[in-house]
């Protein structure tokens, strides 16, 4: 345990020592988050170049807590002439007060079709399917102007809810269940699949593909935002440093509901003692054996590494409350 904690007193140092006090910047300490690239993602890209020839729209999927950070470079430079919606999920997780400054910065960034939704109660999901057939129907089709459905290529780096909406879309429209997989953890979808129907009237398929990053993350802070929001696995970055950038960023965005929820006196940037306060209230403890002159005696030792994973659960739970980290 001492060894953990000592590796994340060299990212604070000097902080946390003055009440209301907070770390300027953050020390990764040449970490590299940046190296998660497995091989169904660089399979999936081919696959998605590929599909993209038959596709009528491109809806790109993102966090709306990353709205900025994160968006591969690659799918934008796929998009080319064709019809593109920028859907932003996970609304419901987000801070709403950030709203405005996101649409301002995304249509200096050429984005002019954005949708924001919560796939589980969203309203905004029923503006989806006719933006895009407006879309469609005012844009050159080429060699698919004879069809009368529409091919729909949904993208996005992983674990943003592509999947969510194809079957939130189908119980819309459809009256029908699930069609493809979803999952908390980045990777569910594996390749690309077949074409999904999402709507009768007008006639439209979705086709859901693998969450795609860019091979290089060249911006660490960027990756780190990833891996808050699900994108990356927490084990190829580190739970323990994770938790720490958290930390960090609630402080900078002055969202302070971790103090009350895990019984602090203060809001506080020092790490280790929000992560004692979360595993002494969130009851995160492991069982040590300690050996003694007088045989083995068996201790109840707070578990630093579980109140770590807590403290991430919460964040993507949004029990924190609603933070957007661009």
């Amino acid at each position: 345990m001492r060894g953990w904690v000592g590796a994340l007193r060299a990212a604070v140092t000097g902080s946390g020592s003055v009440p209301g006090t907070f770390r300027e910047r953050f020390d990764f300490g040449g970490r590299d988050v940046a190296s998660w690239f497995p091989g169904h993602m660089a399979k999936g890209l081919r696959q998605m170049r590929i599909s993209l020839r038959r596709a009528d729209c491109l809806i790109e999927v993102h966090d709306a807590r990353i709205p900025l950070s994160g968006r591969n470079p690659a799918l934008q430079e796929a998009l080319g002439i064709r019809p593109h919606v920028l859907v932003l999920n996970k609304t419901d997780l987000a801070d709403p007060r950030r709203q405005m400054t996101v649409l301002e910065h995304l249509k200096q960034r050429g984005c002019s079709n954005i949708v924001f939704t919560d796939c589980q109660h969203d309203d905004n999901i029923k503006k989806i399917v006719p933006l895009v057939a407006k879309l469609v129907s005012n844009s050159p089709r080429y060699h698919r102007s004879e069809s009368n459905e529409y091919n729909i290529l949904v993208i996005g780096v992983p674990n943003v809810g592509k999947s969510s909406l194809i079957n939130s879309l189908r119980r819309l429209h459809l009256k029908k269940g699930k069609a493809t997989a979803v999952g908390g953890e980045p990777g569910v979808t594996k390749a690309v699949l077949t074409r999904i129907q999402v709507c009768e009237k007008p006639l439209m398929y979705l086709v859901d593909t693998p969450g795609v990053l860019p091979p290089k993350l060249w911006d660490v802070e960027t990756g780190m935002k990833l891996a808050l929001c699900g994108a990356i696995r927490d084990h190829l970055v580190g739970e323990d440093i994770m938790a720490d950038y958290l930390l960090y960023t609630l402080n900078k965005r002055q969202q302070f509901g971790y103090v009350q929820r895990y019984g602090l006196a203060a809001a506080c940037d020092n790490i280790e003692a929000v992560l004692r306060c979360v595993a002494l209230t969130q009851a995160r403890t492991q069982k040590v054996k300690v050996l003694t002159g007088t045989g083995n005696v068996n201790m109840m030792m707070l578990n630093y590494p579980a109140a770590a994973y807590k403290f991430l659960q919460d964040f993507r739970a949004g029990r924190l409350g609603r933070v957007t980290l661009d």
